[in-house]
């Protein structure tokens, strides 16, 4: 039986690995990454199957394609980014940014995303430099490894530092709390729970994490009806809604609230009754427990259909709830992983801005807010409402924020919210937020600058308006 490694060994390893790892060259590094992303693209399928077979969640198709996002996407992404020694060299200013590593990080692993985001990690952080350890979820623990063991043994066979890659042997609150708290350790990429991410930015350790994504997607009336029920669905029955982004409440107007009901129930979605409503309320929200029922997370509506008692056609592909408010009175008003979507009429555009504000602030502030529009002005005065990282015009929100498919964000599987979710960013996190910048500042000396009367700044008559203008005479 092999022995336990303990937390120091691990940053032993880690260490040791950083120290060679920061005298590889580009090339040299280029080279690791390179052979990664094609070791995990190469067993796509086989670890999207694992990691159904292990989570019970979502599709296995639809987890290859995050498989593929998170090696092949991310991979065009990233090659061409330099991330070691001179950035760039200014003669006019004098500063020169020099790329450092920035350590030994540890990547923490939502169970939704078990294999694609630790794919996604491994190859920012080697792209970086820098040696990472996974810490995966307890549910997804042999997949999470698998993934891990693939791209380690891919990126030894390039010559990178013995253990660039590291997994944790066990899942446990106390292990996983000693490797954040632990000296050695440089940064946290904290993707999971919203406990286990304060949990991070409590350990004293810098680290970058995610929040919640109780996403509103907005149809404004000018928007074709049947061309956004088809987006959304795309987005919302994508992995049966594991991702943190896809919609989890469709707000309309009056006007075009008809013909958007038709769109989905012409698409096999049904309108829940209030009696419906209350059932499946009672299934999502566990009311001895305080809690959200993980049971629900990643299931095919029928299959909750039938958890919630309702008697509904096999061939159901998505359950809608019409709600008359927002917060704790109405549980589906929040995120629900899972293909359940709250449902609102708003009188006008007004009404139904104020009616998506409520539901960004209602668990998922600073993420991810969508809408579908044809009104550039409607467009831009929604999304300036929205205190929201990524604002997705006419897209499905699950791919549309994830990035690198339907826009030019950068494909990511760490979606910043910044401090409206309590995160330090708002970008899709990716390679370049894992280095040190170094400036080296050359001295300019400026003859106009030392021309300047300095006893200026000390006369008390002078307002401010007169020593710039005094000031600027000189540049």
């Amino acid at each position: 039986m092999a022995v336990r490694p303990s937390v120091d060994e691990y940053f032993r390893r880690a260490s040791a690995a950083a120290a060679v790892f920061s005298q590889f060259s580009q090339e040299q590094t280029d080279r690791v990454v390179k052979a990664v992303h094609e070791a995990a693209f190469a067993h796509r399928v086989r670890l999207a199957k694992l990691a159904r077979e292990e989570t019970g969640l979502g599709r296995w198709q639809d987890k290859v394609i995050k498989n593929v996002v998170a090696s092949q996407f991310v991979y065009d992404d990233i090659k061409d980014l330099k991330t070691v020694g001179i950035l760039s060299d200014d003669p006019l200013t004098g500063i020169v940014e020099i790329a450092q590593p920035v350590g030994p990080i540890l990547g923490i692993i939502p169970v939704t995303n078990p294999t694609s985001t630790t794919i996604f990690k491994i190859l920012i952080a080697l792209k970086t430099r820098n040696p990472i350890l996974i810490s995966p979820s307890p549910k997804a623990k042999r997949c999470s490894d698998e993934a891990a063991r693939i791209c380690y043994e891919a990126a030894l066979a390039a010559d990178a530092p013995e253990h660039c890659v590291q997994w944790l042997s066990e899942c446990s609150i106390e292990l996983t709390q000693a490797m954040m708290s632990h000296e050695s350790l440089a940064l946290i990429l904290a993707t999971g729970g919203a406990g286990l991410v304060k949990s991070a930015y409590s350990s004293g350790t810098p680290a970058i994490g995610v929040g919640a994504g109780n996403v509103p997607v907005y149809i404004e009336q000018s928007a074709d009806p049947a061309f956004a029920v088809e987006q959304i669905m795309i987005s919302k029955l994508f992995d049966y809604g594991t991702i943190c982004a896809s919609e989890q409440a469709v707000v309309v107007e009056k006007a075009n609230a008809h013909a958007v009901a038709e769109e989905f129930r012409r698409r096999k979605a049904h309108f829940l009754s209030e009696e419906e409503v209350a059932k499946v309320e009672r299934l999502v929200y566990d009311a001895d427990r305080g809690a959200k029922n993980p049971a629900v997370v990643g299931q095919p509506a029928a299959r909750i259909a039938e958890m919630a008692g309702l008697s509904l056609p096999d061939d159901v592909q998505l359950l809608l709830a019409p709600l008359d408010g927002v917060g704790p009175e109405w549980p589906l008003s929040s995120e629900v992983l899972a293909p359940i979507l709250a449902w609102y009429v708003a009188d006008d555009f007004s009404s139904a801005v104020n009616l998506c504000i409520d539901l960004n602030y209602y668990g998922g502030t600073g993420h991810t807010v969508s809408i579908f529009s044809n009104n550039d002005a409607r467009i831009k005065g929604f999304a300036a409402m929205m205190n929201a990282g990524r604002i997705v015009v006419n897209t499905p929100s699950s791919q549309g924020a994830v990035g690198g498919i339907h826009n030019m964000l950068h494909p990511s599987f760490t979606l910043g919210c910044g401090t409206g979710g309590r995160n330090i960013t708002t970008d899709n996190v990716t390679a370049s937020h894992l280095l040190n910048v170094q400036r080296i500042a050359r001295r300019r000396d400026n003859q106009r600058l030392a021309k300047f009367n300095l006893d200026l700044y000390f006369d008390e008559s002078l307002d401010a308006k007169t020593v710039a203008a005094a000031f600027n005479r000189n540049f």
